[in-house]
């Protein structure tokens, strides 16, 4: 049995927003649009690093307890199906330098660590629903929820009795905002 495990670093939600997406989506979707993500494994993916032996993911963890950030402010006001995975996502109309630098960092260093990162351009987005192979409607408006973004996390994907978990194994925070 290989002791890999499916890791990735992520933006967690609060639970007072993740519980605003779980109702709005209830109301803006129908059942039939497609299967909806559990609250608890709502994020937003900063970068996919596959199975990861433990001696990869420790360096990968001492790498990410070394980035020095500020925190920045996110908003959800973008909303759109990728029919080809069957994913109904909810994402940021104008993504902060923050996240983008971040995210970008933790894509380097997974891909200098042997991690494959996809040649496709980061696009920042929390998948509210799978299995959308067929035209969903689309809502022609998001609420637009901002949040603080305050710290992100490492998280391992375990797939147990038919369903998919995400565990948050470590979390780091990123330097408290200046206000002038």
């Amino acid at each position: 049995m290989s002791s890999s495990r499916r890791l990735f670093f992520a933006l967690p939600l609060p639970d007072a927003l993740q519980q605003q997406v779980i109702r709005w989506r209830a109301d803006a979707f129908t059942p039939e649009a497609g299967r909806p993500v559990a609250a608890a494994n709502l994020h937003l993916t900063l970068a996919f690093l596959g199975d990861v032996t433990p001696q990869k993911a420790l360096a990968l963890t001492r790498l990410a307890g070394r980035i020095v950030q500020p925190g920045f402010s996110l908003r959800l006001d973008d909303l759109g199906h990728w029919p080809r995975p069957g994913v109904v996502w909810l994402g940021t109309r104008r993504a902060p330098r923050g996240l983008l630098q971040l995210a970008e960092l933790l894509r380097s260093q997974a891909a200098r660590s042997g991690c494959y990162q996809s040649p496709m351009p980061f696009h920042p987005h929390i998948t509210l629903l799978r299995a959308a192979t067929q035209p969903v409607a689309i809502p022609p408006a998001t609420p637009g929820w901002t949040f603080s973004v305050e710290a992100f996390s490492l998280y391992q994907s375990v797939f147990e009795n038919g369903r998919t978990r995400y565990h948050p194994l470590e979390q780091w925070p990123l330097a408290q905002q200046e206000t002038r």
